[in-house]
């Protein structure tokens, strides 16, 4: 193939289980992934659960009101503690194999004295703690060091997502998986590409025409729209139209902008005036991907906010549909003889970047 400024990935990199498993050696080991948000976790005791590559992590509030991130792992014989995707565990985690129990901030509280554990130091058989940062309330974890923090990655776009309020949404519902027969960067390239808008999504082209902004900064891809005057020839778009105004903690830009913001490698934040979707592409194979995803929102009960999230989902859940058809005839066409790299036009500037990101970290990096 040609030089990764003129052409994009190989299309083996997409479908080779090889490549697909450095990739989890280097990339996603130092790769930041979201667990919650803050307020998924209100109380002592909530938590809230990720499993990653092989990796479970439990995030948890302790008694003092502290959010802290643990593997989700027995020290005794690895037994997973906290079952499901969220819940409370109460003032301990007890594990169901041998009753080990931890308090909340991952000391060892107790071990059954019938097990005959006499003179365990139980000071070094607590919860083994993994490495959280928490950025504008999400809290993200990673399993080694390696890249910048989640905030100087983010730095560049952090301006215009202040007015958003991030650190006080609240979950909408809870956290969907959608299971995709595609390799993880074929959803990310989805949705760092603004060419295809135009062609494969008719909803999005009646509310911003044909106009979109795109930049690839070191860590964060940024792409947005603006929401146009004219009323869409659906009426549910032109009704969401109709009720950006009531967004008043935004400028007149802000209220009429949808904006989306891709935190390498497999972090998405849609921003919107209404709320913020947030989206992880799980790798699960080199063919097979998990995505993650659920929605926040600013405190506001006022019917017109509410009629707005309820269409936002409605032009969104088309939206989605439509690109899960897209990705897979790329993935399909990725295993073809016929198809080695394509072009990339002058606008592809987050392809290029990821491409260049990509080969550099996970076949340069020695492992």
């Amino acid at each position: 193939m040609g030089g990764l400024g003129e052409h994009s990935l190989p299309a083996w990199m997409y479908t080779d289980p090889d490549f697909f498993e450095r990739e989890r050696r280097t990339i996603f080991r130092t790769a930041w992934q979201v667990v919650c948000h803050l307020n998924d976790v209100p109380e002592a005791g909530d938590y809230q659960t990720l499993d990653f590559l092989g990796e479970q992590v439990l995030t948890l509030r302790g008694d003092d009101g502290v959010v802290r991130s643990f593997h989700n792992v027995c020290r005794h014989r690895a037994s997973r503690l906290a079952d499901g995707s969220h819940g409370n565990c109460g003032h301990r985690i007890v594990c169901p194999y041998h009753a080990w129990s931890y308090r909340l901030d991952g000391r060892l509280a107790s071990v059954p004295p019938w097990q005959g554990f006499n003179g365990l130091d139980q000071g070094e058989h607590g919860l083994k703690a993994v490495e959280q940062e928490i950025w504008l309330g999400f809290i993200f974890v990673r399993f080694e060091p390696g890249l910048p923090s989640v905030a100087e990655m983010m730095a560049p776009v952090a301006e215009e997502i202040a007015p958003h309020g991030f650190p006080d949404l609240q979950p909408q519902g809870r956290v969907t998986l959608r299971p995709r027969p595609v390799n993880w960067k074929n959803v990310g390239d989805n949705y760092s590409d603004s060419l295809h808008i135009p062609v494969a999504h008719p909803g999005l082209t009646r509310l911003f025409g044909t106009s979109y902004g795109i930049e690839a900064k070191p860590w964060v891809d940024r792409l947005w729209g603006d929401i146009t005057e004219a009323p869409s020839s659906n009426w549910v778009e032109r009704v969401y139209q109709s009720l950006l105004p009531a967004f008043d903690h935004l400028d007149a830009k802000g209220r009429r902008r949808w904006s989306y913001f891709k935190l390498w490698p497999n972090i998405a934040f849609d921003v919107y005036p209404d709320q913020v979707d947030f989206m992880q592409f799980v790798p699960i194979s080199a063919t097979q991907t998990m995505i993650r995803e659920i929605a926040y929102v600013r405190p506001d009960t006022r019917r017109e906010v509410k009629a707005a999230r309820y269409l936002n989902w409605r032009i969104n859940r088309q939206v989605n549909a439509e690109d899960t058809v897209l990705i897979k005839r790329v993935q399909d066409g990725m295993a073809s003889s016929g198809y080695e790299s394509g072009p990339l036009a002058p606008s592809e500037v987050c392809l290029r970047g990821f491409a260049e990101k990509l080969t550099r970290l996970s076949v340069e990096t020695p492992r």
